[in-house]
């Protein structure tokens, strides 16, 4: 199951950088057709906000994937091994929850402006809301793999404590790093 949740989670960052590229191609396009050539591209403002909003929910599937996510973990990383396992339990079931309340209110919202057309591109309004059902759908399932790993005893005490740490510090699951004492 990891193995496809990672395979899914490349998959996604190649979608993040087409969909980065396009928007970059759109929007300074855009700009040179405007000001060079008292021209544009139609749908470059709008197809550039979807895309951004697309870029957002997938960037936050692979975030959540790697635990890139924020977080404050102090008290988490001092419980012992069965303190650790309850909050992660507990903040995975809420994690969950919220995760099936925006699940449904972007599936609701799809539905509702499916057959709406956006001005510019006529594409379907729904379109955009699918970012939501795609998010909630794949968050979905990350989390609740991440849990079923905890409450069958797979995960590693680190795995518990889901915060990733500073990006000049390394992970909790390396070694540390020896540091000079004039540091």
């Amino acid at each position: 199951m990891a193995r496809c949740i990672d395979l899914y989670c490349r998959f996604l960052k190649f979608l993040l950088v087409v969909f980065l590229a396009v928007m970059v191609v759109l929007v300074f396009g855009n700009v040179v057709l405007r000001y060079g050539f008292n021209s544009g591209i139609t749908v470059s403002e709008e197809l550039s906000r979807w895309l951004l909003v697309w870029l957002t929910f997938l960037g936050a599937i692979v975030a959540l994937r790697d635990h890139g996510h924020l977080g404050v973990d102090t008290l988490v990383r001092i419980l012992p091994v069965t303190g650790k396992r309850i909050c992660f339990v507990v903040s995975y079931v809420l994690m969950l929850y919220a995760d099936w309340l925006l699940l449904l209110g972007s599936w609701k919202q799809m539905l509702i402006t499916a057959a709406d057309r956006a001005p510019a591109t006529n594409l379907s309004v729904g379109i955009f809301y699918g970012a939501g059902v795609v998010f909630g759908i794949s968050a979905g399932v990350i989390l609740a793999y991440d849990l079923w790993r905890v409450l069958s005893g797979a995960a590693t005490e680190d795995d518990m404590v889901a915060v990733a740490e500073s990006e000049e510090l390394p992970p909790p699951s390396r070694s540390p790093q020896p540091t000079s004492p004039d540091r």
